[in-house]
């Protein structure tokens, strides 16, 4: 995988570009001065990022895997060790799908509704492969999302999640939390 070196990562234009990004060459990026790049973050190859006027902030140390999407005019943030695995989709806007109206973005304004609602991920959030999460979800610290599955709504920290539509399948443990104080001491 080939990344952009700090003159490319610059030339685009994000909000803010925090230290050792690496953005893979074979990324997207729309909106660009609506994303902002914490420090030690990975984006791998045809990840996309479309940001709507509400942005998307990634913070320290996220890596987000290769076919990875985040979607939609509402603020979507990653917060410092957030994780997604590949092909894990992330919403902040969806179409009416009540058959009210008409769907998709060739489709002039007034005849969609479309809902937008901000998406948040706590640190160190873990998102497994081909999970998608959807607008106005809220994910506590330290959630972990199993394989395949469908978030719609909001959960406490430290909650194993899976299923379609996701539930808690059982409590996570938080010791990572000690693992962070002592590589953070080691960085200072």
């Amino acid at each position: 995988m080939a990344f952009l070196k700090q003159e490319q990562l610059m030339a685009m234009g994000f909000k803010s570009l925090g230290r050792k990004v690496r953005l893979s060459e074979k990324a997207s990026i729309y909106g660009a001065s609506h994303i902002e790049l914490g420090d030690h973050v990975r984006i791998d190859d045809y990840a996309v990022l479309s940001a709507g006027e509400g942005g998307i902030r990634i913070g320290c140390h996220v890596h987000i895997a290769c076919f990875c999407g985040l979607f939609g005019r509402a603020a979507i943030e990653l917060d410092d060790f957030a994780g997604l695995s590949s092909r894990v989709a992330i919403y902040s806007s969806t179409d009416d799908y009540s058959g009210d109206f008409l769907t998709n973005p060739t489709v002039d304004e007034a005849f969609r509704n479309v809902e937008s609602a901000a998406v948040h991920l706590a640190s160190h959030c873990i998102v497994g492969t081909a999970s998608t999460i959807l607008p106005g979800v809220s994910l506590g610290q330290g959630c972990a999302v199993s394989a395949h599955s469908l978030v719609s709504r909001s959960f406490a920290p430290f909650k194993l999640l899976g299923g379609v539509p996701a539930r808690v399948i059982r409590e996570r443990r938080d010791l990572l939390l000690i693992l962070e104080k002592k590589m953070r001491r080691l960085d200072s």
